[in-house]
Order: C-alpha cells, then structure tokens, then sequence
C-alpha cells in the first residue's frame, strides 16, 4: 500500500461512517470529513482508533471551494497524501419538477456533484505524482433509474457517474482509478421518507446495509481493483435488474 491517507466526505453516519471504518480496517489513515455533526464524526474516529487504526475528523463544509483547499491542506499535514477519496457527501430536498425551486435544485447539485467535481479536482495532482489513486464516488440508482419527486437528485446522480466515467479515462494511465457505487434503498438517514412500499419491489425483500455498501467502496479503493475503473457498481438487491 502507498504512504498516504483516505478521505471520506460527510462521512459521519451512514454510508460515508461505514467506509471510513472499512478503509481503516483495509490498512488506511482515514480523514472523516464533516459538516455540522461533530459528534458523529468524533464517534466514528473514536471507533477506528479503538480498532486500532488511525482516523482524525476533519470539518469542512465540501461546497465552498476555498474549504475544499482548506481541508486537503489539513489532512495532508496529518497524514500525508490523499490517495482515496470516497466523495460522498449529499442530500436531499425533494419534490415534483413543477414545485421545485431554484433553491431546491441548485442546493442539491451544488452537493452531490460540484462538490464531489472539486474534491476530485483537488485530489488528482497528487495521485497522478504518486501514480497512485482511487476515486469513488456514491452515486444511486436513482441516477439511471427514474424516481418521482426527485429531479434535481437524479440529475446530480446521473452527472455523477457521467463525470466518474469520463475522468476515469483522462487519468487512467497514471495508476488512477475513478469509480462510482450506486445504491438502491440502503436504511441511513438519508432515506428516512423514501421507502414506503419500495421494500416489495427489491427481489432481495430488504434494504441494503451501509456496511455492504462499504465493502464495494473498499473493495473499489484497494490495489486488487486496479484494472476497474470508469464503471459504477450497483449494490441494489436486484432492484434495477
């Protein structure tokens, strides 16, 4: 394994918790990424340390460019170079496409994809030197796949794979892998609201786990998976098959 570290956005609870600690538990000194919840982001450190990895929480709000330099400057002093950054901060303001505001749809654009394009911006020089590095990016199925109510998410989810597909072949003969994980209906707090019904339309009958999305991050983010890259991993029990 190279000497540097992993970053996780908003990475406090839910997904981005649960792939910091698998990136720990893979071997990497892990950044954890937050923008208001402290104390879950200090538990989530805590957690690693008593596994005995090393992590450090790190509040950055990923949606002001000059924060973004901010925080690679913080994490590098820590821990050396960024050579993982698992861009998932996001969420959520739904509604049907006529009744959306602008506000609405540029917040969530504004977070789940330019944010994750700055991050990733950031991250690649020092990856390109070190010929070193992973991008995974949480997308959802609900990027390709159609959900009423949330125009402005399934655009920045769809933007999101369009844009792993395409850096990933711009830096793909310097060691540089750039990918996307897209969930279907995983229980975090995100979803609160979403599932009514959905449950019956999974063929697995249940929802996905923020620890099984994890694993495909870690999985993504190790030196075995270095010859996937440009691709989106759908961990959906079925959902979009």
């Amino acid at each position: 394994m190279p000497e540097g570290c992993a970053l996780v956005t908003g990475s406090a609870r839910g997904i981005g918790a649960a792939s910091a600690l698998a990136l720990a538990d893979a071997g990497w000194p892990v950044a954890i990424n937050y923008r208001s919840d402290a104390a879950g982001a200090e538990g989530v450190a805590t957690a690693i340390g008593q596994a005995g990895g090393q992590a450090v929480a790190v509040q950055a709000d990923v949606c002001d460019p000059d924060a973004v330099g901010e925080l690679f400057r913080s994490v590098e002093e820590r821990f050396g170079p960024v050579l993982v950054v698992v861009n998932n901060a996001g969420m959520r303001a739904d509604g049907l496409a006529p009744q959306l505001g602008d506000d609405e749809w540029e917040r969530v654009l504004e977070t789940n994809l330019s944010a994750a394009f700055r991050v990733t911006r950031r991250a690649l020089k020092p990856m390109l030197r070190a010929r070193f590095g992973r991008v995974v990016n949480i997308a959802s199925v609900v990027g390709p796949r159609a959900n009423a109510g949330q125009a402005n998410y399934a655009a920045s989810k769809a933007g999101l794979i369009g844009f792993t597909k395409t850096v990933a072949v711009e830096v793909a003969r310097r060691g540089v892998t750039v990918n996307a994980v897209a969930p279907g209906f995983v229980e975090t707090q995100l979803t609160n609201g979403v599932g009514n019904g959905l449950v019956d339309a999974i063929p697995a009958r249940r929802p996905g786990t923020p620890q099984e999305v994890a694993s495909c991050v870690a999985f993504l983010a190790s030196e075995e998976a270095s010859y996937v890259t440009g691709t989106t991993l759908t961990v959906d029990g079925g959902l979009s098959a």
